[in-house]
């Protein structure tokens, strides 16, 4: 499983060069950065020692939307409760969540908001789920390297694949492809993105293990094909 790390709009260029080095350290390497502050001044080199490569080699886009366009499945990070996601794994759970999925997840993003607001409900809703961390007080609150190596730590141990490696291409069954089929039954069902059982479907289909998602996906093709459906 591919993991990579997503920062939206960080403004304080030493989190992004401390995101860089927590992420290195737990032996990741694919940071994405959107609309980033001066992420490769000094001060942001300095907090990501030994990890300049990283940091230098952060993919930037200008939306939330394109970083993410070749993932398949993406946790939103926060500390409020979004109506936009009810389903919330906490960040000790993520680890044993990506396990039951097997090999029908390959590309995971962790996504993270800004320092002061995290992450709109719009972009909330770009995500497949949810995720905080457990605090024993809200208050002080950790920072967002801070998030981000406790997200890196809890993952670290998920065996990581090369990119041409990609299961999407050689899995038939992967969770994404299921999501194309779910999205497409709803389509014809009448059940349209705007309307919150639509976004409440998909969040909950998000909770099927490997076994599961083959019978889904089992279900789907015979029902395509005896409807004459492509």
């Amino acid at each position: 499983m591919k993991v990579s790390f997503i920062l939206v709009e960080p403004a304080v260029s030493e989190n992004v060069g401390a995101a860089a080095r927590a992420i290195k350290t737990m032996g990741f390497s694919d940071l994405r950065l959107v609309n980033p502050c001066d992420y490769l001044n000094t001060k942001a080199k300095m907090l990501a020692h030994a990890s300049h490569d990283v940091l230098e080699n952060a993919k930037v886009f200008s939306s939330l939307k394109d970083a993410i366009a070749d993932l398949d499945f993406t946790i939103a990070t926060t500390a409020k409760q979004r109506w936009v996601k009810l389903d919330i794994i906490q960040s000790d759970e993520l680890k044993s969540f990506f396990e039951k999925k097997e090999n029908t997840v390959s590309n995971v993003g962790i996504i993270f908001g800004r320092e002061e607001s995290g992450l709109t409900n719009e972009e909330m809703s770009l995500c497949s789920r949810a995720s905080t961390i457990p605090l024993a007080s809200p208050y002080p609150s950790i920072n967002l390297a801070q998030s981000v190596m406790i997200y890196a730590y809890s993952l670290t141990s998920l065996t990581a694949i090369k990119p041409e490696e990609n299961q999407e291409q050689i899995n038939p069954d992967s969770f994404n492809s299921l999501r194309r089929k779910v999205i497409q039954l709803l389509d014809i069902s009448g059940i349209t993105p705007d309307t919150l059982i639509h976004g409440r479907i998909l969040e909950r289909l998000t909770n099927l293990n490997a076994n599961d998602i083959r019978l889904l996906h089992s279900f789907c093709n015979k029902y395509f094909e005896k409807n004459q459906i492509k």
